[in-house]
């Protein structure tokens, strides 16, 4: 009977074990759900390598593009709730959810099915020109597009976008009217800008800085809340009386219902890995400033984001749906 009970309590304490390995005991997925080049690539491809350093397991950077990034994001939302899935996303996790909603359409994914995680950086969007363009304010540029009426072009990251939905606000409180070319993701869209295939673009700082000191392209405004650090001379649109504000803004997410336990390793690992001193200087060398918020001040962070855009989704899907 001794043996039989021994052999039982040591079966018990094998499962325990097992249940509460050490995590990650195996390799993390890091999801970006768009094409290579963009913000989430700038944050995903330094924190593999430092996960993988600081875990000894593998992180790979898969990238899930299509969709408005609802391709990736839908996959994240469909995996075992197990912490081995870390989505590296923009606000367009929402965006395409209030533009389904609004236009009556069903999500391939629910907000809930995603777990935040952290903050990684929020850059405020820049409205840039090309350097050959006559337009050196935005007050000349505002007087070019509605000269034009219609005629002017702006590129974005894609329907809906957090590149395209500013834009909107802009024209509409500004009284613009202006083509939208939609691309796949940001490098794109400011290709088609370097191209001379549209007139603007709205884009974070990590995608138009090369180009600006590279003399080709010229920043009329910013959608920041302040002044941008490296870019000191160029104004908000608050400063011109314009009540806009928007963020190119990174952020960490999983799949929803991950155990507390796990939570707590995942935010724990993620934590290290953003302010490890390699994560900044790669950051830094793509013009991104670090702005890490652990799991509680991001949900604030994201609730007031997702207030201040989900008004300007809703009426642009339902012009969009007019015959």
């Amino acid at each position: 009977m001794n043996r039989v009970l021994s052999a039982v309590v040591l079966a018990l304490l094998s499962t325990g074990a097992l249940a509460q390995e050490a995590y990650p005991s195996r390799a993390i997925q890091i999801i970006v759900p768009n094409p290579p080049g963009g913000m989430n690539q700038i944050t995903a491809q330094p924190m593999s390598a430092i996960i993988e350093r600081l875990t000894k397991q593998p992180a790979p950077v898969i990238n899930k593009p299509g969709a408005t990034a609802a391709v990736g994001t839908a996959y994240v939302a469909g995996q075992k709730p197990d912490g081995y899935n870390i989505l590296v996303t923009t606000p367009n996790i929402y965006l395409v959810v209030e533009k389904n909603k609004a236009q009556h359409v069903e999500s391939p994914y629910k907000l809930e099915q995603i777990q935040p995680l952290a903050l990684t950086s929020a850059d405020p969007l820049i409205l840039s020109v090309q350097t050959e363009s006559p337009w050196k304010t935005v007050k000349d540029f505002i007087a070019e597009a509605k000269a034009k009426d219609g005629q002017l072009a702006f590129s974005s990251s894609g329907p809906f976008a957090v590149t395209h939905v500013p834009f909107a606000q802009f024209m509409d409180v500004a009284g613009l009217k202006m083509r939208h070319v939609p691309t796949t993701g940001g490098g794109p869209a400011v290709t088609q800008l370097l191209g001379g295939h549209v007139q603007a673009t709205a884009q974070g700082l990590a995608a138009v800085a090369p180009h600006i000191k590279g003399g080709k392209l010229r920043p009329l405004a910013s959608w920041g809340g302040k002044r941008h650090s490296s870019l000191p001379d160029v104004a908000t649109f608050r400063e011109m009386g314009y009540d806009l504000e928007a963020y190119l803004w990174v952020g960490l997410f999983t799949t929803a219902g991950v155990s507390e336990p796990t939570m707590k390793s995942m935010r724990d690992l993620i934590r290290r890995t953003m302010t490890d001193p390699l994560y900044k200087q790669a950051m830094e060398k793509s013009n991104v400033e670090v702005d890490y918020r652990d799991t509680p001040e991001f949900v604030k962070f994201f609730q007031t984001d997702h207030k201040r855009l989900a008004p300007a989704v809703e009426k642009l899907a339902k012009e969009e749906k007019r015959p």
